[in-house]
């Protein structure tokens, strides 16, 4: 196709969920220095939720922004640093506290029909220095008109790539390609997605973004991230091989990292089992999955119904506390029935 594909690699980020943010400054800093030799475009690091999103409401992490920061940066040589803000979680500081260490790109996080509450955050992620990248997830419970007009207003705002998230891996392929080629037709700067793999197709929605014209792609090495997990680096990297598209990645050093450094941290191997495969039928943020199997637990109700619902009311990401409610709402209701009988 006679073109480049940009890699971000999320391990250190979206794989923050899967371990409850628990990674250590140590972890991330080896993770990061090996990741940094097989040629992706950006790694991208810190908590789940992003810079600022430590708290009680999505999980503390181990240490602080500035810890993971301070141990991360330095062996960062040959790829480049990201970091991602969701507005109301993160703040100028964090920006500040990015272009400190020398962060590249800024990704700033908004529901697609929030896209507004995250103009000043790219301004000023642009007045620092940094290239401003508009995330937009949740794009599938909108028309495609929608969508086009969303990220005409982050382009307006100054985003230099715009970001089709789907975030709970809810789409499908021909969607993918409906929403990644409309965006293109109608935006000039380049267009960027993020799949999981609640259905096994964040690899197949990933391919039909970059047919349908994405140049930037996000993967986690072997897919570890929230939920099912994220698009694997190691396979997509394949895949585009198999294309004769160029990553620029190496491959067989992005397996045997993967193996060797970052398997014997995985709290598990990501799997589909069938909490996640809800996700990916509700359209549920894959970030709710721990969320709501600890409510579920905690009220005895089926963390699928959880899910379910939450997917119905259309939360996303910032939105995880709600399973709370949903969870005691479907107790009251399962004990209202049994006392019926």
């Amino acid at each position: 196709m006679g073109k480049k594909i940009k890699i971000f690699d999320l391990t250190l980020r979206d794989g923050s969920h899967a371990k409850s943010h628990q990674y250590t400054p140590e972890q991330m800093a080896t993770l990061a220095g090996q990741i940094d030799k097989i040629g992706v475009e950006a790694i991208e690091f810190g908590h789940g939720n992003g810079l600022g999103g430590s708290s009680l409401q999505y999980g503390f992490a181990a240490a602080s922004d500035r810890d993971y920061i301070e141990a991360v940066s330095p062996v960062i040589k040959n790829s480049n640093m990201s970091i991602i803000i969701l507005p109301g979680v993160g703040t100028r500081h964090e920006l500040n506290l990015a272009k400190e260490f020398g962060a590249k790109y800024a990704r700033i996080c908004t529901q697609i029909s929030e896209v507004d509450i995250g103009e000043q955050h790219i301004k000023m992620a642009k007045k620092l220095g940094l290239i401003p990248i508009s995330v937009l997830p949740c794009a599938s419970v909108i028309p495609v008109e929608e969508t086009v007009r969303y990220a005409q207003m982050a382009e307006s705002y100054g985003a230099e790539v715009v970001y089709l998230l789907d975030g709970g891996g809810y789409q499908l392929p021909e969607q993918t390609f409906e929403r990644i080629s409309a965006m293109k037709k109608a935006i000039d700067v380049p267009v960027g997605f993020h799949g999981h793999n609640n259905l096994q197709l964040a690899v197949a929605n990933s391919k039909a973004a970059v047919e349908a014209g994405a140049e930037y792609i996000d993967c986690c090495l072997k897919g570890f991230g929230a939920g099912a997990g994220n698009c694997p680096t190691e396979i997509f990297v394949a895949v585009l091989g198999r294309m004769g598209i160029e990553s620029g990645v190496n491959l067989y050093q992005t397996m045997d990292i993967g193996d060797q450094y970052l398997r014997p941290l995985m709290p598990r191997a990501m799997e589909i089992d069938s909490d996640r495969i809800m996700l990916g039928y509700a359209g549920c943020y894959s970030s709710f999955l721990l969320f709501a199997q600890r409510a579920g637990e905690k009220y005895q109700v089926d963390p699928r119904d959880i899910i379910k619902e939450i997917g119905k009311r259309e939360c996303t990401e910032g939105q995880e506390n709600i399973c709370i409610e949903v969870a005691y709402d479907l107790a009251k209701e399962k004990l209202a029935k049994q006392t019926s009988i």
